[in-house]
C-alpha cells in the first residue's frame, strides 16, 4: 500500500510546477494584452490609421497579437 501512496503523492508533486507555470504564463499574457491595449488606446485615430488599425481593432490585436 505504501508503494501506491508514494506514487500518488509523487504524481501530485509533479503537477504543482505545471500549475504554477500555467498561472504565471496566464498572468504574463494578461499583462502583455493590457499593455498592448493601453499603448494602442493612447494613439490618435490618425496614428492608428498610419499603422493600418482602427479603434475597433485594438481588442483583437491585444488578444491575438495582430493575427487575423
Amino acid at each position: 500500500m505504501a508503494f501506491f501512496d508514494s506514487i500518488y503523492a509523487a504524481s501530485h508533486r509533479s503537477e504543482t510546477p505545471r500549475a504554477i507555470y500555467r498561472i504565471v504564463t496566464a498572468i504574463a499574457d494578461w499583462r502583455a494584452e493590457r499593455n498592448t491595449r493601453k499603448a494602442l488606446s493612447a494613439l490618435s485615430d490618425r496614428e492608428l490609421d498610419d499603422i493600418g488599425l482602427s479603434r475597433w481593432d485594438i481588442d483583437r490585436v491585444a488578444r491575438n497579437g495582430g493575427a487575423h
